[in-house]
């Protein structure tokens, strides 16, 4: 049996070849923040994220297809190591598009600042008026390209037609929209707004498919619907003790970070954790590999 091939690692994923058709990921529990990696890991935050995925994965089955093949460990991977329970997603090889596709249903991050300086959302004039965190009168795609280097860079929909074509630009913006708004209903049901979300989508079989992670905390600005009000930044289901700590601590946000306290590792993986049991009114303990 041959082993997988290491082909790529991101800031959390390390992605094998399986075979000609396949790959496998692999959600480590890396943590970064300010596009910077964290020395501590935030124990089981990778089967959080697949959790959520394969949620999202089944529940959206009927907006697009996904990459998923299954969740189960494969018996070629057995030496990649013994933590690989309830981490993995074995996927289709998809030709992937070269823009992040954003879908923002609130005005926050990037989108806010540059709402600030301009009255625009990704050069698309808005309302007058706005505040922070209010919500947008519909769900915007707002693509982005993708950057091999820095930061992804905001653009318009036309600059998105200019890079994949006006039918598959089209198309993602259905999908993208869709998904947005049937999980952001979804996720309304159990308390939560999702205000912005990035999907990453590929070709396979000659359709778009949902690939990568999907509305996850990671991708996604999940805010409880208690907490929020216009005007104000809700606390958010992510990495947000993380940040907050690493802002007090006055750290340039260049490497190396400052070594993170255990009581911020515990709150921020009780955040994700949070974010899958409301999200699915499932208990995480009940996931493969949870100790």
């Amino acid at each position: 049996m041959t082993a997988p091939t290491h082909i790529a690692s991101g800031k959390v994923r390390d992605i094998y070849e399986l075979d000609a058709q396949t790959l496998l990921f692999v959600a480590s529990d890396r943590m970064s923040a300010f596009d910077v990696v964290m020395a501590e890991p935030i124990p089981d935050k990778g089967r959080v994220l697949t959790a959520i995925s394969a949620f999202w994965f089944d529940r959206l089955a009927d907006v697009a297809p996904s990459h998923l093949v299954g969740l189960d460990v494969p018996p070629a991977a057995a030496d990649l190591g013994a933590d690989l329970a309830g981490r993995v997603m074995v996927v289709r090889k998809a030709e992937m598009l070269p823009i992040e596709c954003i879908v923002r249903g609130y005005l926050s991050g990037s989108a806010w600042s540059e709402y600030k300086k301009h009255g625009t959302m990704h050069g698309q004039q808005l309302p007058a008026g706005l505040r922070q965190s209010e919500q947008l009168p519909e769900p915007v795609f707002t693509p982005s390209t993708k950057a091999t280097e820095g930061h992804d860079e905001n653009i318009s929909y036309q600059a998105a037609v200019d890079l994949v074509g006006e039918e598959l630009a089209s198309e993602a913006r259905r999908i993208s929209l869709q998904a947005y708004q049937a999980g952001a209903e979804w996720a309304a049901t159990k308390g939560i707004i999702i205000a912005d979300t990035k999907f990453e989508l590929g070709i396979i079989d000659g359709k778009l498919a949902l690939c990568d992670e999907v509305l996850t905390p990671d991708s996604s600005r999940f805010w409880p619907a208690e907490a929020w009000a216009p005007g104000e930044t809700p606390p958010s289901f992510d990495k947000q003790p993380l940040r907050d700590w690493l802002e007090s601590t006055g750290w340039d946000k260049q490497p190396p970070p400052p070594a993170l306290p255990a009581t911020v590792v515990d709150q921020t993986r009780s955040r994700y954790i949070a974010a899958y049991e409301r999200l699915t009114a499932l208990s995480f303990a009940d996931w493969p590999g949870v100790s």
